[in-house]
């Protein structure tokens, strides 16, 4: 494996596990087994390797999404917000075929993006990946056009948070459902249990 790989491969883990803010350089050196230099050298910050980490799993996820959500604004579709949020599953699912356990790692790692309030993150997600961020806002304006950009900020804002905390809590969840429910639960179908609950969130009647 190759330097660049090994210092992407500890970075999100520990990102994941401990968060950007609370992961230092010098824990991921020591984790990929590597020096201090070799980090500089190929990624020239740490902000720069945030980046790294997160255009590994967006470049084979945003073909997959902006394509799902791209026929859910075609002229002909009529879709609900189900169909809208169905149609990252199977994108964010195949990140589990392209890394082991993808598709928690990089959900945990959009969650950090938000909760360590890494806004360079979240413009650069944007600007680098537009066309996954305006399908999905038409998508949800078709599915609802009623709903004004400030409610739809809000309400995207508020499905983050709940997608966030369900999939930072995904192994406990996947436990109490076995435990508790003899339900057997993989990362596909906790993302099945929160799609209606979003859905249903950001389809609620707007307040005057």
């Amino acid at each position: 494996m190759s330097t660049k790989n090994k210092i992407l491969d500890a970075a999100e883990v520990l990102f994941s596990d401990k968060g950007f803010n609370g992961t230092s350089l010098r824990e991921i050196t020591s984790q990929a087994e590597v020096n201090l230099a070799a980090v500089n050298y190929h990624f020239g910050s740490k902000k720069e390797l945030i980046k790294a980490v997160m255009s590994r799993y967006m470049n084979e996820l945003s073909p997959r999404l902006e394509s799902a959500l791209g026929t859910l604004c075609s002229d002909e579709a009529k879709p609900s917000l189900i169909d809208v949020f169905s149609a990252f599953l199977d994108p964010l699912l195949h990140l589990n075929t392209f890394k082991d356990n993808g598709t928690s790692i990089f959900l945990q790692l959009l969650g950090r993006g938000y909760t360590d309030s890494q806004g360079f993150l979240r413009w650069f997600l944007t600007t680098q990946y537009p066309n996954v961020f305006t399908n999905f806002t038409n998508a949800v304006h078709k599915a609802y056009p009623e709903l004004s950009a400030e409610e739809m900020f809000w309400r995207l804002h508020f499905t983050m948070g709940t997608i966030v905390f369900t999939m930072s809590s995904s192994d406990a969840l996947i436990d109490i459902a076995l435990n508790d429910f003899d339900r057997q639960v993989d990362i596909a179908g906790v993302i099945k249990q929160v799609i209606p609950y979003v859905a249903a969130g950001v389809a609620a009647p707007i307040v005057k």
